[in-house]
């Protein structure tokens, strides 16, 4: 099986910044795409950004010019630099992976179990 890890979550003031990381472990053949996800509460979990295996990047709008995703493909480990903090940024963020586990399968979803980052105004 495979586990994703998540840690960099917390507490920071509006306009602060804050680096998330995802590590994945386990069964991995390869990785396609990593991305992150938030839910705050009462909303649905909605994508902020997303990093194909050839690095292509797409950003939600909300965070465009704000975050930046990254990715260490030696590491299994995707990042998510978040500046200019907002207070409407805060959400339990989740990673998500594409995980090859053997060179006869597909590639299957993985999610970690969620970092809180809390923006205080």
């Amino acid at each position: 099986q495979v586990q994703l890890v998540e840690s960099g979550g917390g507490l920071v003031q509006a306009g602060g910044s804050l680096r998330l990381s995802c590590a994945a472990s386990g069964s991995i053949f390869s990785i396609n795409a990593m991305g992150w996800y938030r839910q705050a509460p009462g909303n649905v979990r909605e994508l902020v950004a997303r990093i194909s295996s050839g690095g292509g990047t797409n950003y939600a709008d909300s965070v465009k010019g704000r975050f930046t995703i990254s990715r260490d493909n030696a590491k299994n480990t995707v990042y998510l630099q978040m500046n200019s903090l907002k207070p409407e940024d805060t959400a339990v963020y989740y990673c998500n992976m594409v995980v090859v586990t053997s060179r006869w399968s597909g590639g299957m979803d993985y999610w970690g179990k969620g970092t809180l980052v809390t923006v205080s105004s």
